[in-house]
């Protein structure tokens, strides 16, 4: 069977990456941050063209098995982003959910995402343990000070060159334009960097009256989970920063797996999806095993390599 070749791109130069979190944010033109939840996943967008990564609070659960309901752990997800960065080389904003508790367990998590290669966190304004925003009805929402006050500590303990983005879900608990208004410049005043304005409606009218009302005092990021139909020529006309494919790596690879688990299963073999899959010098090629290999030659004694 014919198929075509994938060329991979490279990934760059882990420790500085050509473009940062804030680069990207503050860009003239419209960004685009990839979702990402492992190593692989990550490379992947990368290789693809994508400037920054988002990780995802709910893929990176879904992949260790675990709901995005804060069953992961702080650790669990600093542990992966750590992995993200070093297979990307990309600018990483961390899906902090809420912070994992207080302001004492979001100025701790946001430490530990700096000291692993992240360049910032979005912390949401909900309470802990949070619950994933398109499961249930109406989600409480934290109070304004207290949120407020998570926001502070983390920013008065990660400096200025981590960014900082607060997540309003005013909207997703079917609160008014208004309360996320009033939300968004509370957290403007705390020292955020970014409003992250999120909506479950399948069309982007709210967000778009937020962003003409919020009038560009922040950069705004979206994600257009939701709305997905809406054009991104809306979001450049609207004035958005930042547009986050937030989840579609993780939905891409249940799909995948679950048809090829489905043939093998069905048909007792692997031949009939051989040529569907990646070849194992694709694998390969995206985790640089060639650059080993050189790595190989130039560090390890002849006699390693069977040479007199």
């Amino acid at each position: 069977m014919d198929r075509t070749v994938y060329m991979p791109k490279p990934v760059g130069t882990l420790e500085d990456p050509t473009t940062t979190l804030r680069d990207l944010m503050l860009s003239s033109d419209l960004t685009f941050l990839m979702e990402a939840h492992d190593g692989i996943s990550s490379a992947i967008a990368a290789q693809a063209g994508f400037k920054g990564l988002w990780a995802s609070g709910l893929s990176i659960s879904s992949a260790i098995g675990y709901r995005d309901a804060n069953e992961a752990s702080w650790t669990d997800v600093v542990g992966v982003v750590e992995r993200m960065a070093d297979a990307s080389g990309l600018p990483i904003l961390v899906d902090g959910d809420t912070g994992f508790g207080n302001f004492n367990n979001a100025r701790i998590v946001a430490r530990k995402l700096k000291q692993r290669g992240a360049s910032g966190i979005c912390l949401e304004d909900k309470g802990f343990p949070k619950m994933n925003s398109f499961v249930g009805d109406r989600q409480p929402l934290a109070d304004i000070d207290e949120f407020s006050g998570r926001l502070s500590a983390v920013r008065d303990t990660t400096g200025p060159d981590f960014v900082l983005v607060a997540r309003t879900e005013a909207l997703i608990a079917d609160h008014s334009l208004d309360e996320a208004l009033v939300r968004a410049h509370a957290y403007a005043k705390a020292g955020a960097d970014a409003i992250l304005i999120h909506s479950r409606k399948s069309v982007p009218d709210e967000i778009l009256a937020f962003s003409k009302e919020w009038n560009n005092k922040l950069p705004v990021m979206i994600v257009p989970t939701k709305y997905y139909r809406t054009p991104v020529a809306e979001y450049r006309a609207a004035a958005i920063s930042t547009v986050i494919w937030a989840n579609h790596n993780m939905r891409a690879a249940i799909s995948a797996m679950r048809q090829v688990c489905d043939r093998i299963i069905q048909e007792e073999s692997i031949a009939g999806i051989e040529g569907e899959v990646a070849t194992l010098d694709e694998l390969f090629d995206l985790m640089n095993y060639g650059e080993l290999a050189v790595a190989e030659d130039k560090y390890l004694p002849q006699a390693a390599h069977g040479h007199e």
